[in-house]
This record gives structure tokens, sequence and C-alpha cells, in this order.
């Protein structure tokens, strides 16, 4: 599934400029807790989560994770853009809560990270 097919199932926005609508993400994975996405996602995977902070994007670029997707309308702060847009991780916002993020996408064929080796 591709940044925009998503974007458009979750009825979310780009926010800063890091851009890759044509991006493949072959699973998502919805979680707050950074240890929990260090140790259970898979790379080229979307993060689903209400965490806005830097580390949210530390922990993606450690995990290689293909894009950041913050739920329940939340806004992340100028400095996460940044290092988000430094760093090449494409941001979305939904106002959709994590649960109902995440049960869109896998009703649309997108696996969660423990589906694939």
């Amino acid at each position: 599934m591709t940044l925009e097919e998503i974007s458009r199932v979750l009825d979310a926005r780009p926010v800063g400029r890091a851009r890759s609508a044509g991006k493949n993400i072959r699973m998502a994975c919805g979680c707050d807790l950074m240890s929990d996405v260090l140790a259970f996602i898979k790379a080229d995977a979307l993060l689903l989560t209400g965490l806005t902070n830097l580390q949210v994007v530390r922990t993606a670029e450690i995990a290689d994770v293909a894009a950041i997707c913050f739920v329940r309308g939340k806004e992340p702060a100028a400095e996460t853009i940044e290092l988000a847009d430094a760093k090449g991780i494409p941001l979305l916002v939904t106002e959709l809560p994590l649960y109902e993020s995440c049960g869109r996408l896998y009703r649309e064929g997108l696996p969660g990270c423990h589906e694939r080796a």
C-alpha cells in the first residue's frame, strides 16, 4: 500500500517536507512504547502513534520505519518535524484514534508486523 493510499484510508494529511506519496509500505504497527517499536517493528513499516516527541523520529530512524502517522489529531512540534525532514521520514496526521486507524488499514489489506517474518 502506498502512502497516498494510506492517507486516503485514514483521511490523513502530510506534515513537513519529507513527502513520498508513492512510497510502498509493507506493513503497519500501532504503538506508543518506543521500546516495543524497536523490538517488534520491521523495516519499511508505517508506525502509528500518539507520541509526537523527537524520540519517535529517532526510534523510527533506527528501526528503518518508512513513515510515521500521528493519531488523534496530535500535531508534532516544529523540532520533531525538522528532524523527520532531515532524516527523510514522511509524517502524516489523522484525526482517527489508534485503534480505528489500525483497523481501517488492516481491513484494506495492510498486514501487521507480526504477520511477516
